[in-house]
């Protein structure tokens, strides 16, 4: 278990992982690759940034003499879109790559599949050893695809809560009508 902590020994893992799940696997971890990135940005941002936004926010609002016109019911909504939409900035993208990788793992499968059918036309026969590449390309990138989803399924779904939680929040800050 320990020799996963020498670097060249989890490099090569690694390369058979991928070998052995064929080139889908590839666009599958790519893909996983930049929805997490955007996930990273995102908790960055909430971490970071949003403060300073919403301080932004209530600073404007509170600068205006103005508080119960149709105009500053208009400003206040300008406001609140602008909050809002730096807040779910990559949430649509993220929801899509979310939706694309369990689709590549299905793609996996396909090809995977499509591997054994050609062994067995090839060799004439249904060996088990010769399909069990097949078999092996097929199931990884599925599991691949699956895995990748529901670890960004998670963080989405708590990026647009934290989105509806702060408009609602910054909404009752910036009173109107006063």
């Amino acid at each position: 278990m320990l020799e996963f902590l020498n670097p060249q020994v989890a490099y090569d893992a690694l390369r058979e992982f991928i070998a052995a799940g064929g080139p889908v696997l590839m666009a599958i971890g790519v893909v996983t690759f930049i929805m997490w990135a955007m996930i990273l940005e995102r908790l960055m941002y909430w971490g970071l940034a949003h403060g300073g936004v919403v301080a932004r926010a209530k600073r404007a609002w509170a600068a205006r003499s103005d508080h119960s016109s149709w105009y500053a019911a208009a400003v206040r909504e300008r406001i609140l879109s602008e909050a809002k939409e730096q807040a779910s900035q990559f949430n649509g993208l993220i929801r899509a790559l979310v939706a694309v990788t369990p689709l590549l793992g299905l793609l996996g499968t396909v090809t995977g599949m499509v591997f054994v059918f050609d062994v067995m036309a090839v060799t004439g026969s249904s060996n088990a050893r010769l399909m069990a590449a097949g078999i092996t390309r097929a199931t990884i990138p599925t599991m691949a695809g699956l895995v990748a989803s529901l670890s960004g399924l998670i963080f989405i779904n708590g990026f647009e809560q934290s989105v509806k939680k702060a408009v609602a929040s910054l909404g009752d800050d910036l009173t109107f009508g006063e």
